[in-house]
């Protein structure tokens, strides 16, 4: 079962500006992202998806799919780091909340421009682990 492509970039999408709009106003912002990270891990249900997929003007089988499992997986790794971050900043230390709201930034940003990090780890994850069983 695949998300469609354009779900799968609001999300991204959403990531960048709620990430970006706390680094440049409240670092209470990134409880946004980090919710709706969490309710989705727990729910396997994003809202921002649920939201935008009304949205949709095509059937959803006529959209490129993206991998459900793989989604999953970067969620688990954009709400890790937020949780870190948004732990960092409230322990004071600033620059470690920076680098990890900063580090989900990029990974969201470099993803809405056509390469996925999370991908790319899962994939080494997964032929380490074959390599490994083999």
């Amino acid at each position: 079962m695949g998300i469609p492509k354009p779900l799968v970039q609001a999300n991204q999408l959403f990531i960048v500006i709620t990430v970006l709009l706390s680094l440049l106003f409240s670092k209470w912002l990134l409880l946004i992202p980090f919710t709706n990270g969490v309710i989705s891990l727990v729910t396997k249900r994003n809202m921002i998806i649920e939201v935008v997929k009304n949205f949709l003007k095509k059937p959803k089988d006529q959209y490129i799919l993206e991998d459900s499992d793989q989604q999953l997986f970067n969620q688990w790794i954009a709400t890790i780091c937020l949780g870190l971050s948004l732990l960092f900043f409230n322990l004071g230390f600033i620059s470690l909340g920076y680098l990890f709201s900063i580090m989900v930034l990029l990974a969201a940003g470099i993803a809405l421009l056509g390469f996925c990090i999370g991908c790319t780890i899962r994939y080494r994850y997964m032929m380490w682990k074959h390599k490994r069983l083999n």
